[in-house]
């Protein structure tokens, strides 16, 4: 939406780079604030983030899955050779949304979704023991609170975490293979709009519980500095299921809504796929493949044979 004061801001340096990422999982955005590690890391790193086969019951290969982060620190390596070779394999590339660099497509979309239903000051919106926080990412943001009166609670959220985190997209590792895949096949599983709608339907009532799940995460996530990062690239599944059943996913119709009922969604869409000639490889928000909610999971139930590689 035009005309209103953040769409007017030219002060709102952030503004652009947020507003090209703001279309991104809602499980791998829960995670990725906590990614703010900018140490150097090790070149040649002795374990990879998790990979799957996904295979027939005669064990032909249909396609692979693999969890991203949307945001990493710089020089962070995490390709392994397993996967290079999946990506020379498949035929298809299959993420959430595909236009990542289409920041003026997402900033329209932002604005036309974000700001149709305001609901007054931000700061009525906020529990009292999150507003010194809240204050703490206006300073790094550098702009005044009234900046985000007109959003709704989910915008806020969105642009707040973005606002907390660290580590860039720019290194994301959804980026990364699309552009691996560049010349071959790119396949959307939801899409900018449609990823943005989700947040946008939630009831205000649990925009409001996103907006504040942020501002805690942001303001205990500097003791985990690092942590997702360090969890994702070692494979370790268990140490990333466990981040997202506390802060925004804990709370089971964020939850619902954000990560189980897409999942379900995206199972039969990625079934589909499967049925095709051409082998996808899958690469989602590493939060969506874990758990008995996770597409391995579903994908399996469905009598598929998934089996993790790396």
């Amino acid at each position: 939406m035009t005309g209103t004061p953040l769409a007017r801001s030219g002060s709102f340096g952030w503004k652009t780079a947020m507003l090209k990422r703001l279309a991104f999982s809602f499980a791998a955005f829960s995670l990725a604030t906590a990614c703010g590690d900018q140490a150097a890391q090790p070149l040649e790193p002795t374990s990879y983030p998790a990979l799957w086969e996904i295979a027939r019951e005669d064990g032909a290969v249909e396609g692979w899955l693999f969890g991203t982060v949307h945001a990493l620190p710089d020089d962070f390596a995490w390709r392994s050779p397993r996967l290079e070779q999946a990506i020379e394999d498949a035929d298809t590339l299959v993420v959430e949304v595909g236009d990542l660099d289409d920041g003026a497509k997402l900033s329209a979309l932002f604005e036309d979704m974000a700001f149709d239903q305001p609901e007054g000051p931000i700061s009525a919106r906020i529990r009292e023991d999150l507003r010194d926080e809240f204050d703490e990412l206006l300073v790094k943001a550098k702009v005044r609170r009234s900046y985000f009166d007109p959003m709704e609670s989910w915008a806020a959220a969105l642009a707040l975490a973005q606002v907390a985190q660290e580590g860039q997209p720019e290194n994301g590792a959804d980026r990364a293979l699309i552009e691996a895949f560049e010349g071959r096949d790119l396949i959307e599983l939801e899409g900018a709009r449609s990823q943005l709608a989700i947040f946008d339907s939630l009831p205000r009532a649990e925009q409001r519980d996103l907006l504040n799940a942020v501002l805690e995460e942001a303001a205990t996530h500097g003791r985990d500095s690092g942590r997702l990062a360090r969890l994702w690239r070692d494979g370790d599944t268990d140490g990333l299921e466990q981040l997202t059943r506390r802060g925004m996913l804990a709370d089971p119709e964020l939850r619902q809504a954000l990560l189980i009922d897409r999942n379900t969604a995206w199972a039969t869409r990625i079934e589909n796929l499967l049925s095709a000639r051409d082998r996808p490889l899958i690469a989602v928000g590493a939060g969506h493949l874990l758990g008995e909610d996770g597409l391995p999971a579903l994908l399996q139930a469905n009598g598929y044979v998934v089996t993790r590689v790396e």
